[in-house]
């Protein structure tokens, strides 16, 4: 074992998955959020989704959640993690004018499901990003962070 805060190394500095065979099954949980700014017209398509304009926020939910639930096929070190529940909520900012994300997702099991929040806002927040990137090609994705992490052996978490 290796005396570095950075658990995902050995005492002699290889990668490697973190043992959480021995911790306890607590019911752990994490909020996520971030932003994508866009110019107002392109706003406007967002907020005004329907059927015929196409509802961008309902796919970017969808992608949200299949990306909490896909979160250790693209972080190489994160284990595999059965979700009891994942969610994925959008505000909208037309002062900015934006879209704010925020992610959480629910576990029962040894390890936290931070990477599963933070994952389900980035695949959300890209998802609005493809779809309407043939009207705005310079909106920008910022802002993604851990808002609370609760559950486990550090206990919990909560961004000032």
């Amino acid at each position: 074992m290796s005396d570095s805060p950075l658990t995902h190394f050995d005492a002699s500095g290889q990668a490697h998955m973190v043992d959480v065979g021995a911790k306890a099954q607590t019911h752990r949980v994490a909020l996520a959020q971030g932003r994508i700014s866009m110019l107002p017209a392109t706003f406007e398509l967002v907020r005004h989704g329907s059927p015929k304009k196409g509802d961008v926020l309902g796919v970017a939910r969808l992608a949200g959640i299949m990306g909490a639930k896909r979160t250790a096929d693209l972080i190489p070190l994160c284990h595999p993690i059965a979700l009891t529940r994942v969610t994925v909520e959008f505000e909208l900012l037309a002062a900015e004018p934006a879209v704010v994300c925020r992610a959480s997702a629910e576990t029962v099991g040894p390890t936290g499901v931070e990477m599963e929040a933070l994952t389900a806002v980035n695949c959300a927040l890209l998802t609005i990003y493809d779809m309407c990137k043939a009207a705005d090609r310079g909106m920008v994705i910022s802002d993604i962070r851990l808002l609370e992490k609760h559950g486990g052996k550090s206990g919990s978490f909560v961004a000032v």
